[in-house]
């Protein structure tokens, strides 16, 4: 009797989720099938349907040879790597020292610095572009990628993942001689792998996916990224949401594939910590 109440259990729970998974991915689901529609097609017919009647690959070229993606692409790439490697960089920085050194005001300072999250974007983006012009960025790639090169959450993420590094392996690299810098990038770092590649996605999906920021900072056609290439897009052909569609999923394949590949990293494992039972 328990065993069968199990199962109904589990499949109630897996039921729920499937619905929510269905939802959730509906609108990436019509995207692709607006993108493989033929001219001929109506995309606003109703009822809709989902699955085009004559599946075409033709907005893809159309796209790419009409516009040039593979330099926008480029554009993203560049910006997105260095993003997430300097915002890693920065964050684990300051977040090492405000979760395992002690010294006057560490959590004054690290309150201050998770209250930034309430900030919105739009309050110091004039001040932001003003310095940005001021020492040079603007119309650049290193102007994109200057306002993420730390995040408040990235700090608090990283810091609450050092605070997790049992003690042992600190006091055990110190017995050692190792230095604070050595104690950081050898054992600290790899300690918390999980959390680092939690936040290179999130930074990762947060720079590819830019539009305002690059929109005010750029004026160079061949430094847009991939969300202005699309813009461009859609006055381009008069809004063909076929073609804008094509266009969008280009740009969000990448992502895509990017989670793909790194979501196995993100469950931490028994052998995250470096110590075994």
């Amino acid at each position: 009797m328990n065993l069968q109440k199990s199962r109904l259990q589990t499949l109630l729970i897996y039921g729920i989720l499937g619905a929510i998974a269905l939802v959730t991915l509906f609108p990436l689901l019509w995207l692709i099938s607006t993108s493989l529609k033929s001219p001929t097609e109506n995309i606003f017919q109703s009822p809709p349907q989902l699955l085009p009647r004559q599946p075409t690959w033709d907005n893809f070229s159309t796209v790419w040879q009409s516009l040039p993606f593979g330099q926008y692409i480029y554009n993203s790439t560049l910006v997105s790597v260095l993003t997430v490697g300097l915002n890693l960089l920065f964050c684990a920085l300051a977040a090492y020292p405000l979760a395992r050194l002690s010294f006057v005001g560490r959590d004054w300072i690290f309150m201050a610095i998770v209250s930034t999250i309430m900030i919105p974007f739009q309050i110091v983006m004039i001040p932001l572009y003003i310095l940005t012009v001021q020492i040079g960025l603007r119309n650049s790639y290193l102007g994109m990628i200057f306002p993420s090169l730390a995040s408040a959450f990235g700090i608090f993420l990283l810091r609450q993942a050092f605070m997790s590094v049992p003690k042992e392996i600190e006091e055990a690299a110190r017995m050692d001689g190792s230095s604070e810098l050595g104690l950081w990038w050898y054992v600290m770092l790899p300690a918390i792998r999980p959390a680092l590649v939690t936040l290179a996605i999130f930074v990762f999906i947060g720079a590819w996916s830019d539009f305002l920021w690059p929109l005010i900072v750029i004026q160079d056609e061949n430094l847009y990224t991939l969300p202005l290439g699309v813009a461009k897009l859609a006055g381009t052909f008069s809004l063909d949401w076929r073609l804008v569609a094509a266009g969008s999923v280009i740009s969000i394949a990448p992502v895509l594939v990017l989670f793909l590949v790194l979501q196995r990293y993100i469950v931490p494992t028994d052998s995250g910590s470096g110590v075994k039972g």
